[in-house]
């Protein structure tokens, strides 16, 4: 029996020109759950990340934090990318996309990004350039048939929400509409947690913030 910790990255540039880099307080995120770990003894056996750069600047803030000297090799899956949100938006909104600069136009953007995850995951659209919601979900599956098959132990997952709410929709059997509300409300830095054998994978938690449980730390929980 293993144990597979799913980690959203820290928290990103939503509403700058490149939202793939993580913000002071997505380094802060990381760097406290990587401290949290290393004060409970924890210690990896293998680690995997998706290829986009919030994914590995989130997994160096982990290790900073929780300086295992020995932390296995990172192995890269693009089955753990997360998909294009703009791209899915424009798919099924002609208007100007209003870069997310405040609550309220991000809201807006977040509205319009549910529209375009539904029409997406549905087979109603397909992004020029971006795989099939099918094919997306394929990357996943073979990362969690990968961890079935060739670990054990404690494995480090570095993902998106995308990713993470797909693996937890397929363990539970849900409906897209219900990924798609797992996918909104996985907080930055967020830790969801399977058990594994060789043969299946089972649900222990989602989407929790145990290094930032302190009202010193209520400042770094964010969403996007």
């Amino acid at each position: 029996m293993g144990t597979l910790y799913l980690v959203r990255h820290g928290q990103a540039s939503l509403g700058a020109v490149d939202y793939d880099q993580l913000s002071g307080i997505g380094e802060r995120q990381c760097q406290a759950l990587g401290a949290y770990w290393r004060s409970r003894g924890l210690r990896f056996d293998a680690v995997m990340s998706g290829g986009l750069k919030r994914h590995a600047q989130s997994l160096a803030g982990i290790a900073a934090g929780l300086g295992q000297v020995d932390l296995p090799a990172v192995q890269i899956r693009p089955g753990l990318n997360e998909y294009d949100g703009e791209a899915l938006i424009r798919s099924v909104y002609s208007g100007e996309l209003e870069r997310p600069s405040d609550a309220e136009s991000a809201r807006r953007y977040f509205r319009l990004l549910r529209v375009g995850l539904r029409a997406w995951m549905s087979g109603q659209t397909q992004p020029q350039g971006m795989a099939s919601y099918a094919e997306f979900s394929a990357g996943v599956v073979a990362t969690l048939a990968h961890v079935r098959e060739h670990c054990e132990g404690h494995v480090l997952l570095v993902s998106s929400g995308g990713p993470i709410a797909t693996a937890v929709g397929q363990l539970l059997q849900t409906p897209n509409e219900a990924v798609i509300d797992l996918n909104l409300r996985i907080r930055n830095s967020a830790v969801t947690e399977f058990s594994f054998n060789p043969k299946r994978h089972a649900l222990l938690t989602f989407n929790t913030l145990p290094h930032l449980d302190s009202p010193a730390n209520a400042g770094l929980i964010t969403f996007a």
